[in-house]
């Protein structure tokens, strides 16, 4: 008997790997937890081997899991692209996409190509910035979708990412508690800079403004070069950085939701879905 994985369990997988949560995955799919678990199952018998390991606090997947989910986006995007020209839809037209500049460092770039190689037609603008200034772009109608996090306590948009937000530094900072806290920061309105802020402010811990950066580029180089300290995604920090850890006495910042926004004015658009199903299955 030949084998064969449901793209309907694979879909559930790639959205769990992105969620680690069965609660999320669940919401995002509309459907209930336990057949979220049972479309796990059915993949894990299909494959004979492990994919996920479950307790009471976290979601992490086996190395067979990691290559399962890799194996499941492909899938996922060659069926989306097979509907596609089967349908007749060819995606065509300007597609204004706005995503935040540290995203730059993750595979981000990588997806984007093979977009435009795939979707020749469509005229892919790209505008980089902030995310708390690309979200108002898009209420304003100058964007067809949005990449990039959003705030504590927003709960629009499509998850693709959690990350934990931690303090950055060089291997040789020190905290000179006598002073106030040294910020590498962006302007506002930046949601990290705001849950920095917020979280200061609740240890009571002074801080003040010694680099104001518009990019993600000028932040490392700040930080790199001992002017400061900052914040920034778990899974961005660059080499030569490092998360300060609990010696330095700072505060816990929670985590920061990397999401995926369109514009309901242009949400049906061919180009809209198929770069929107791309980001989703990444």
């Amino acid at each position: 008997m030949t084998t064969s994985f449901d793209p309907n369990h694979l879909e559930t997988l790639v959205v769990l790997a992105q969620t680690r949560s069965f609660t999320e995955a669940a919401r995002r799919r509309g459907i209930g937890q336990p057949a979220v678990s049972q479309h796990v199952r059915k993949l894990e018998i299909a494959a004979g081997r492990q994919l996920v390991l479950r307790d009471t606090h976290s979601v992490t997947l086996t190395a067979d899991g990691e290559a399962m989910v890799g194996f499941a986006r492909g899938i996922l995007s060659a069926q989306e692209a097979a509907l596609g020209y089967f349908r007749g839809e060819r995606p065509s037209g300007r597609l204004r996409l706005g995503m935040s500049d540290d995203l730059a460092l993750t595979g981000m770039p990588q997806i984007l190509r093979d977009f435009r190689r795939d979707n020749p037609l469509v005229d892919l603008e790209l505008t980089v910035d902030l995310s708390g200034t690309l979200q108002r772009r898009l209420e304003q109608n100058r964007l067809d979708l949005f990449l990039g996090k959003r705030a504590i306590g927003d709960s629009r948009g499509s998850l693709i990412r959690r990350d934990r937000l931690v303090w950055v530094g060089l291997p040789s900072t020190r905290i000179d508690r006598s002073r106030p806290l040294p910020l590498v920061v962006y302007p506002p309105p930046s949601i990290s800079r705001s849950q920095m802020e917020q979280a200061l402010e609740r240890a009571a811990l002074p801080w003040r403004s010694v680099c104001l950066c518009r990019g993600v580029n000028g932040l490392i180089a700040a930080v790199a070069a001992g002017i400061g300290i900052s914040t920034m995604a778990e899974s961005l920090v660059p080499a030569g950085l490092v998360e300060l850890g609990k010696e330095h006495r700072l505060p816990e910042l929670g985590s920061v939701d990397l999401v995926l926004l369109s514009n309901p004015r242009a949400a049906e658009k061919a180009s809209v879905r198929a770069l929107s199903a791309m980001l989703l299955a990444s």
